[in-house]
C-alpha cells in the first residue's frame, strides 16, 4: 500500500510539473473570452478572437479557447450574428461577467483592457476588408476584395490581373485602401 500511494504522489508532481503553464481554471479561462467580447465592443469572426486569445497575445490556448467559444455559444453567453460569421456577447454573457470579472487576474484584466484599446481599430479592419486571390487557368490571377460591415458584404470587387506579383500588391495594400476605395465608388456611381 505504501508503494501505491507513493507511486501516486510521484505521478501527481510528475502531472504538475509538466502542467500546461496557464495556471486558470476552465470558468475563469470562459470569463476572459467574455471579457474580451465586452472590451472589443464588436462583433469578432471566430478566428479573430482565437488570434486575439491565443496566437496574438497568448491569454489561452488555441483548442481551450475554440472549446470555450463552442460552451459560451451553447450556453447563451454568446450569439451567432444572424446571417454572418460574427459572434457577440449576450445580455446574459454581459450580467455573467459583471457577477464574476474579478476572479481574472487584475493583470489580466489590465493587459487585456489596454491591448483592445490600443488595437480594436486594427481587427475591426482586418474583419471589415478581406482580400484573397487565386491563379487562374491561364495563368492570371483573380483577386477578390471585400467590404463588410457587421452583418453583411457591402461590396465585393474581382479584378483580373496579369501576375502574381500584382495579385500580392493588391492582397497586401486592401486593407489600407478600402475606405477610399469604397467611397469612391460609392460616390461615382451614386452622383
Amino acid at each position: 500500500m505504501v508503494q501505491f500511494s507513493s507511486l501516486l504522489i510521484w505521478r501527481c508532481t510528475l502531472y504538475e510539473e509538466h502542467a500546461p503553464a496557464n495556471p486558470l481554471d476552465s470558468k475563469i479561462q470562459k470569463l476572459i473570452v467574455l471579457f474580451v467580447f465586452e472590451k472589443m465592443a464588436i462583433p469578432l469572426e471566430e478566428s479573430t478572437v482565437l488570434d486575439l486569445c491565443t496566437a496574438d497575445n497568448n491569454w489561452l490556448g488555441y483548442m481551450d479557447c475554440k472549446q470555450f467559444i463552442a460552451e459560451l455559444l451553447e450556453t447563451n453567453l454568446l450569439y451567432r450574428v444572424p446571417k454572418s460569421e460574427y459572434l457577440n456577447i449576450t445580455q446574459d454573457g454581459i450580467s455573467c461577467l459583471a457577477l464574476f470579472f474579478t476572479r481574472i487576474p487584475s493583470h489580466v484584466r489590465d493587459e487585456i483592457t489596454q491591448y483592445t484599446r490600443e488595437n480594436r481599430m486594427r481587427y475591426k479592419r482586418r474583419q471589415s476588408y478581406f482580400c484573397d486571390y487565386s491563379k487562374n487557368a491561364d495563368g492570371t490571377y483573380t483577386v477578390v476584395m471585400k467590404v463588410n460591415n457587421d452583418i453583411t458584404t457591402l461590396m465585393e470587387l474581382k479584378l483580373i490581373v496579369a501576375n502574381r506579383q500584382l495579385a500580392k500588391y493588391l492582397y497586401k495594400s486592401w486593407v489600407d485602401k478600402a475606405s477610399i476605395t469604397y467611397s469612391l465608388i460609392h460616390e461615382t456611381l451614386l452622383d
